[in-house]
């Protein structure tokens, strides 16, 4: 089982991901971590990451899909995974799915936590006054700022997976538990 979660910074993905992960064996892929942990293990890809970073440039389409295929292939891949960062644009999405195609596998679904945007000003000043602000991100300007790239970048591809018939969507605005238990539902 492949999964995408997809939502609006602060929408409960991490928290469902972290879910999923222990109920059903599935692995977690944050490409951010991959790319730290490639190039801290000094792989082929990890060192074309590291060049590529050092001069202060993004890593290419094909090396971020480089290292998801080699982390896929894995063996604790083989119940599935959930990404996680990835992918961000229609170009990133074409790429996945040649790359699992190549692997015959396929995206089993992709799931959208559907939130209130307002709600979520309010979700980052609770946790910023339960964590003493702990979290540098907790504030309404960062928030703003996360919210333009996901609408420019990310919500794009919803249309896109849409029309694959793969985009399910459950409201993120009930209890954590209830998030989950939409989700199952549409996992079987």
């Amino acid at each position: 089982m492949n999964i995408i979660l997809f939502g609006a910074p602060g929408a409960g993905k991490g928290t469902q991901a972290k879910r999923l992960v222990e109920a059903r064996g599935l692995v977690q892929l944050s490409t951010g971590d991959m790319l730290r942990a490639a190039i801290d293990a000094g792989t082929e890809l990890g060192l074309r990451a590291r060049e590529i970073m050092d001069r202060g440039d993004l890593v290419s389409d094909e090396i971020i899909l480089g290292m998801i295929a080699e982390r896929m292939d894995s063996p604790d891949c083989a119940n599935g995974v959930i990404l996680d960062g990835f992918p961000r644009t229609v170009a990133q999405a074409e790429g996945l799915d040649a790359m699992l195609e190549e692997r015959d596998l396929a995206l089993s679904h992709v799931i959208e936590i559907s939130v209130d945007e307002n709600a979520l000003f309010a979700r980052i000043e609770n946790r910023a006054a339960e964590t003493g602000g702990s979290r540098a991100d907790d504030n309404a300007e960062t928030l703003r700022k996360r919210l333009a790239v996901y609408h420019e970048n990310t919500a794009p591809l919803l249309p896109y997976y849409d029309g694959k018939g793969l985009l399910k969507t459950v409201d993120g605005m009930v209890s954590i538990d209830e998030v989950g238990q939409a989700i199952d539902e549409i996992l079987g």
